[in-house]
């Protein structure tokens, strides 16, 4: 029996008849996509930009069987690459483009991918990939557990996909001490050095939480104080405390934790303004170090061009909770409210500058208890699909060392993260509804488009598609089911052809769509 709610498939009118759709299994979650080969293939994005003169740290994900060699040809001077590991590293004078050819090979293949290394102002070229605390252990995290995740990331193999940064949330902090009153970490974090070290020693970059208010929401030390010393009295009502204090210690917590060797600042408050943004915006950039800035939380849409131009990243949206649409609390908001609006923020998305819909809520979350997410399998598609086709920053919030199959699976597809990391960094948009579904398209670099259908209905809908031709396909079109990582007939006319698409209740359907005959 084919159970509705898996049944995911396409067909062309004309094309295919409808006894070859493929048909998931009937038992346990639809586990779509199939197993790495275990020949090499080379994953990530084909960009990555550094400031000149700051420390570079790059690692080539890659998948396939160990032990595998990396090469890199016309690797720059003044970088240097370890064969073993892929981690490039060292350091570039002099702003510019440097092309060259990534090559990893193992005993039963090799792989090659163009990859550029921007050398100029801006950086997080790609939306940033990794692992956040706060939806797994909220204020019970600690420097043992963030490094258990770092492990698991590398275990796990989601490393070989992309994901890099391994992202310390609030309750880290502890008290101000030196000569610059710089905010030190606390007895969870005995030493935030070491353990900054032991992250990139795994090839993996390390994130921090900070907020310019005196008092984070956690109700831990802030940025900020009414002390010229940063002196914080814990007792004091926190509603009183979530306020920008007197002096602000924005440049000395900036050094420290370039000091320390973060690699990302996820700065929390509300609301963002201006001011703040740019007062640690130039901390950051002062410090030495290249930080990724991250803002958090409801950015006001008044200001996303002054965002676009201080920060890597901002939060669009409150606070998301594993549920389709929220439970009625004011300030959590579910897939579906936060995924389908984010259509105003477009034009301000762009490589070194990202729209973030908040984090992923696959797998094991909890906030402190962390349980099976309450998404319903094709919930979790439609959630991959969408925060890779907006070019939204990928943080798993779940605990990564109980990680199910369906959720790796879920979290390793590289043709579908690769819509994340694509170097052109445009933001997909809603070109269609058609009843309860919505068509979502995004330009790519290499001249194709991604389209997305997604059910946002809570019954299984048939889509009888006819505006190909109308939302600018001319070309015949191969095609690609992206979850299923599989070639699917050609569109002889998008003008006339009906794509039939049969998508179960807050399904999706996934395709790259290329010109037969890209032209001139």
């Amino acid at each position: 029996m084919i159970r509705p709610n898996l049944f995911l498939t396409i067909l062309f009118s004309l094309a295919i008849p409808a006894g070859a759709a493929p048909v998931a299994a009937d038992s346990g979650p639809p586990i779509l996509t199939p197993p790495s080969a275990h020949a090499p293939r080379i994953n990530g994005p084909t960009l990555f930009g550094v400031r000149p003169g700051s420390p570079f740290f790059y690692s080539i994900p890659a998948t396939g069987d160990r032990p595998m060699q990396f090469g890199a040809e016309g690797l720059p001077s003044g970088l240097s690459l370890d064969p073993a590991t892929g981690q490039i590293t060292g350091s570039l004078a002099k702003a510019g483009k440097y092309e060259m050819l990534l090559t990893a090979r193992n005993a039963l293949g090799a792989a090659q991918k163009h990859f550029r290394i921007v050398v100029g102002e801006s950086i997080a070229l790609t939306p940033a990939m990794g692992w956040n605390s706060w939806n797994c252990w909220a204020e019970a995290v600690s420097q043992e557990r963030v490094l258990q995740s770092a492990r698991a990331l590398i275990s796990s193999g989601l490393v070989n996909h992309g994901w890099s940064y391994v992202n310390i949330d609030d309750t880290w902090q502890g008290e101000r001490t030196g000569p610059d009153h710089a905010l030190q970490s606390n007895t969870k974090f005995p030493d935030m050095k070491a353990l900054c070290a032991a992250i990139h020693g795994m090839g993996l970059k390390a994130g921090i939480y900070s907020t310019p208010w005196i008092t984070s929401y956690a109700k831990f030390p802030g940025g900020s104080s009414d002390s010229p010393s940063g002196t914080w009295d814990k007792s004091l009502a926190s509603a009183k405390l979530w306020r920008h204090g007197q002096y602000s210690f924005a440049r000395a917590d900036a050094r420290q934790w370039a000091t320390w060797g973060f690699d990302y600042l996820k700065y929390d408050w509300n609301p963002n303004e201006v001011p703040h943004v740019a007062e640690m915006s130039k901390a950051l950039r002062d410090s030495g170090r290249d930080i990724v800035f991250s803002l958090s939380n409801t950015a006001p849409f008044a200001i996303a061009s002054d965002l676009a131009r201080l920060a890597n990243s901002w939060r669009t949206t409150s606070d998301i909770r594993d549920l389709w649409v929220a439970d009625g609390q004011s300030w959590q908001y579910g897939v579906s409210e936060i995924g389908f609006s984010q259509d105003p923020w477009a034009p301000y998305a762009g490589p070194g500058h990202w729209n973030d819909p908040d984090m992923l809520v696959v797998g094991s979350v909890g906030w402190g208890n962390p349980k099976p997410a309450r998404l319903t399998p094709d919930e979790q598609y439609s959630h991959i699909s969408l925060w890779c086709l907006l070019s939204a920053p990928l943080l798993i919030g779940c605990d990564l060392e109980k990680l199910d199959p369906f959720t790796l699976n879920l979290l390793t597809n590289d043709e579908v993260l690769a819509l994340d990391q694509d170097a052109l960094g445009r933001q997909a948009v809603r070109v269609a509804t058609e009843g309860g579904i919505d068509v979502y398209s995004k330009d790519l670099e290499d001249g194709s488009r991604a389209l997305g259908f997604f059910n946002r209905d809570s019954t299984p809908q048939t889509l009888r598609f006819k505006k190909l031709g109308y939302i600018g396909f001319g070309k015949r079109q191969h095609v690609r089911d992206l979850w299923r990582q599989q070639d699917l007939p050609d569109i002889a006319d998008p003008g006339k052809n009906i794509l039939t698409v049969i998508l179960p209740p807050h399904g999706v359907m996934l395709y790259k769509l290329t010109p037969a005959d890209p032209g001139p």
